[in-house]
């Protein structure tokens, strides 16, 4: 059996030892909101009343700003057009 992803997260969580706020944070910077109480049910254990599945939207919106939070926002299109043509100048 592979890993869930749930089991993705929850590796993701502690190898940057992020906190519930850290979480949430990066969620924002994707216009994407998730609440603590909802954070806890993902992180619970499977045999739990309360435990909820990570959904693909979920952890791809949540790897989408950790991206951001890593690296930076990406720079305008537009900017990098004009980057490329002054380089063939």
């Amino acid at each position: 059996m592979g890993l869930t992803n749930n089991d993705v997260f929850k590796k993701l969580r502690v190898a940057h030892k992020f906190r519930d706020t850290d979480i949430i944070k990066i969620c924002e910077l994707v216009d994407f909101k998730v609440t603590k109480s909802e954070l806890g049910a993902i992180f619970r254990s499977e045999d739990h009343p309360k435990y909820m599945e990570c959904g693909d939207q979920f952890l791809r919106n949540f790897l989408n700003g950790l991206i951001i939070h890593l690296r930076g926002p990406m720079p305008p299109k537009v900017a990098k057009k004009q980057e490329d043509k002054k380089k063939q100048v």
